[in-house]
């Protein structure tokens, strides 16, 4: 029998309060954090769907193996046990411990890039671009066409365009691609998975030109469930063994830990190339830590360990898609204009059709943010022109390719009951589009503005 309703394949054992706000108060609040929900406090927030990187709920077995963390500081078997768990995901022989996926891409793209080399990805994510971008090199997006049209119903739409990244490499000349990125899930672009077929032939272009490619893997199991559900070949492959197959196509992966290990903190850098591990290696022990814990506690790698484990069961994964497709569709269904069909860890919703009195200059996306949270409570994440914009040589704004606002659903966090809260937040912000108002940057700071800026309204 097929069920309506979702249900979590687990039980609340431990609970958090939330305090119940009025629109009063956010108000109040939102103006003191100058129209940017990064610096609202937390306990102002009902639901928070900023991001899903450290926000899961850890399992009694994640919590139990912290109890067993071996705090050493060298070779601790804890060290041990989550060394195992990414060489049997990923396959490479050399895995770096880092605090969190940023820690991991600094690490990496710090001693591949430079002034003159390129990155090439379908999409690159803003601490990616920002970690290649600070060392001088220069970050290429070439997404499928299809990744920009969000009404569009294909299956993998987080793709990379196989043609414009052999065009790329051949404009650049393959000695200045310090490397191409294919991140799964594509998470600037809209959350979407990418194919296995699609991962091959970047995969064999990158050999052909000598071109080092890396997987950015941190929803690597969200990804293999739709290859599983929706890429012919693989019905009767597990979700481990798909996601194993995929790393097997890189010369490296790159985790933040924080999304599909279920954990709080945490991350790590895998890679086949001896030299290049070493290289990290002396990086990591003057920056993070030693090289057999990179600034985590044993407690945290105890729970990668396992996380990593829970995160391909079947029963979770089935729940953590179709959840997101559940809000995805209700969304859809009360005329909100949303990215379809729905990625595996969020929603996202096209604020310059949501907004279309709105002017990008103006930046929608921050409009709806500001407008979620004042009437419901919910914090989101704008990915547009805050996040991705930037200026030309008079300074004038040159626009991000979509407006997005994202809702990232923290793992094994909210019930139904929270979604459709948000669903009818949506309904009640559906009647009165035309009165927001657009924002004006009033302070920026050079890199990543979107965490830190401050905003007023136009």
């Amino acid at each position: 029998m097929q069920h309506r309703t979702i249900i979590e394949p687990f039980r609340i054992k431990v609970v958090e309060k939330i305090k119940m706000t009025t629109e009063e108060e956010r108000r109040e609040f939102l103006t003191r954090a100058n129209y940017n929900p990064f610096l609202l406090h937390s306990s102002e927030v009902l639901v928070d769907l900023l991001t899903d990187s450290g926000t899961s709920a850890m399992s009694s077995e994640q919590w139990a193996g912290i109890m067993l963390g071996d705090e050493s500081y060298a070779g601790a078997s804890s060290w041990l046990r989550m060394e195992a768990a990414v060489m049997d995901l990923t396959g490479c022989p050399y895995v770096l411990p880092t605090h969190q996926g940023r820690a991991a891409e600094h690490l990496l793209y710090s001693r591949l890039g430079g002034p003159g080399k390129v990155f090439i990805s379908n999409t690159h994510f803003d601490t990616t671009r920002a970690n290649i971008e600070f060392s001088g090199a220069a970050a290429i997006d070439v997404p499928v066409p299809e990744n920009r049209q969000t009404d569009l119903l294909l299956p993998f739409k987080g793709n990379m365009d196989t043609r414009a990244l052999r065009e790329q490499i051949l404009k650049n000349g393959p000695e200045n691609v310090a490397a191409v990125i294919l991140t799964v899930t594509n998470n600037s672009g809209g959350g979407q998975p990418v194919s296995m077929a699609n991962a091959k032939e970047v995969s064999a272009i990158c050999r052909q030109y000598g071109v080092r490619l890396i997987l950015d893997a941190c929803r690597i199991a969200e990804n293999a469930w739709f290859i599983k559900n929706q890429e012919e070949g693989y019905e009767n492959h597990t979700y481990r063994a798909i996601a194993q197959e995929m790393c097997a196509l890189a010369d490296g992966c790159v985790m933040s830990a924080k999304k599909d290990a279920l954990v709080n903190m945490g991350g790590f850098l895998a890679l086949r190339d001896l030299d290049l591990a070493l290289q990290c290696r002396t990086v990591l022990i003057i920056t993070e830590g030693y090289s057999t814990y990179g600034g985590l506690s044993g407690r945290d790698m105890e729970a990668i360990a396992r996380g990593l484990e829970e995160v391909f069961e079947p029963d979770y994964l089935d729940y953590r898609i179709k959840s997101t497709a559940y809000l995805c569709e209700h969304l859809h269904a009360a005329g909100v204009p949303v990215m379809r069909p729905a990625g595996g860890h969020a929603v996202y919703i096209d604020a310059r059709r949501f907004y279309p009195h709105i002017p990008v200059e103006e930046f929608p996306g921050q409009a709806l943010v500001c407008e979620l949270y004042l009437k419901g409570g919910i914090r989101t994440c704008e990915i547009g022109s805050v996040m991705f914009g930037k200026y030309d040589e008079h300074g004038a704004l040159i626009p991000a390719q979509m407006e997005l606002v994202r809702l990232a659903i923290p793992r094994r966090v909210y019930t139904q009951s929270h979604i459709d809260y948000v669903i009818e937040t949506f309904e009640e912000l559906m009647k009165d589009r035309k009165s927001a108002r657009g924002f004006r940057i009033a302070y920026e700071p050079p890199f990543l503005r979107h965490f830190t800026a401050r905003f007023e309204p136009v």
